[in-house]
């Protein structure tokens, strides 16, 4: 499977978000590029920024990524597997003593939970492939994910330290014994925490000398300085009464100020130009204008199906998660992507990405050497099915 962007395909791209979510106020605004066999285009920015002080979008505007952090942060412990630091099999446990014990959830509420001793304990792969049993409390409705939406409370996750969230994580139960099931999860974030006890780095320290700067990826960060505040989108829900419900003011955004805990599954921002350095690095097999991030064996190790049996999330995922940055029929996941296992009308099979809370989305098609990076910031990413439409259109 091979496709031309072309000049007419391009327009039909920018006139499809244009006619049927700038125009309908679904979305406040858009930025979207592509990258294709070694050339970027970048479409002119659609919509506003920040649509209270009608700011318009901009080509070096700064958008929350969410959950497009987990990659990075995946590519992070990888770098240290590459050095021998970790090993992918390496029992959790080895990193965080209080994790030796964890027990899984039987039955019962809060206070008379009935638990039963894991089949065997939670590794690092398990963590990369969220295939650990943890959960994130938002997307299923079990008696744990009740405990797990009361840490992440607005004083939750965001605030507390990082050390916090492990301690509290270690008291709670798993949802089911590691590597049975697949579930989307906190995982990444506790694998930012071992990148940094590995290290002997903070998570922010370490992607900023290993990451970012042989990168370029000067506008990526935990938080944003007061003199890019003037290019900081402001974030929006989808809420019945108001398709543009403001959540995150820009200039009194939370983001404003560092964090006492660098969430590595969802706590960067960045700008199309750093964010497709970082894809272009992934595409090229571990390098980026001759400086070599990772080993082009890694990237090939990253980006294979790793769920039991070459399953799809469609077979493994838990019973009652009603959602992820994917789809789950046909799309199988590895060391931090979702990993699309057959050629469909979406594509060819092979390509892998991921998406954020705010509708970002970013996909990486080895066979085509394209690569496409979608930003806008509404939440939920479901709101819409933008991003299969442009496949459809894209490979149209």
């Amino acid at each position: 499977m091979s496709f031309v962007l072309s000049d007419k395909k391009l327009r039909h791209i920018e006139n499809h978000i244009q006619k049927n979510y700038i125009n309908s106020g679904k979305y406040p605004g858009v930025l979207i590029g592509f990258y294709n066999k070694g050339d970027v285009t970048l479409l002119d920015p659609l919509g506003m920024m920040d649509v209270e002080r009608s700011r318009p979008m901009g080509k070096d505007s700064i958008f929350r990524i969410y959950s497009m952090t987990k990659p990075i942060t995946s590519v992070a412990l990888m770098q240290l597997y590459e050095s021998g630091s970790i090993n992918l099999n390496d029992p959790v446990y080895k990193y965080i003593e209080s994790w030796k014990n964890l027990k899984v959830y039987n039955s019962g509420d809060l206070g008379n939970f009935i638990v039963d001793t894991p089949v065997r304990h939670m590794t690092i792969k398990d963590l990369m492939t969220h295939q650990s049993g943890l959960s994130y409390g938002y997307i299923s409705n079990t008696k744990i994910d009740e405990l797990y939406r009361e840490l992440s409370s607005p004083d939750g996750f965001f605030n507390n330290s990082t050390e916090d969230l492990i301690e509290s994580l270690s008291n709670l139960p798993l949802l089911f014994s590691p590597g049975t099931l697949w579930n989307y999860s906190v995982s990444t974030d506790v694998i930012g925490y071992i990148v940094s006890i590995v290290s002997g780095y903070s998570l922010e320290e370490y992607m900023n000398k290993n990451i970012f700067y042989p990168l370029g990826m000067s506008d990526t960060g935990f938080h944003v300085s007061s003199s890019k505040v003037h290019r900081f989108t402001a974030n929006y829900y989808n809420s019945p009464s108001d398709k543009l419900k403001l959540v995150d003011d820009p200039e009194s955004s939370r983001y404003l100020k560092k964090p006492g805990f660098f969430s590595g599954g969802g706590g960067l921002v960045s700008t199309f130009d750093d964010y497709i350095k970082f894809s272009s690095m992934l595409l090229n097999k571990g390098v980026f204008q001759d400086k070599k991030v990772i080993n082009a064996s890694t990237v090939e190790l990253m980006t294979k199906n790793h769920l039991f049996n070459n399953q799809d999330l469609l077979s493994t995922a838990m019973p009652g998660l009603r959602w992820a940055e994917s789809s789950f029929e046909g799309i199988g996941f590895g060391l931090g992507f979702s990993i699309q296992m057959e050629n469909t009308d979406e594509g060819p099979s092979g390509q892998y990405g991921w998406g954020g809370a705010a509708s970002t989305y970013f996909w990486i098609d080895p066979h085509s050497e394209f690569i496409c990076i979608f930003l806008t910031q509404l939440m939920p990413s479901y709101s819409y099915k933008i991003r299969n439409e442009l496949k459809k259109i894209v490979y149209s």
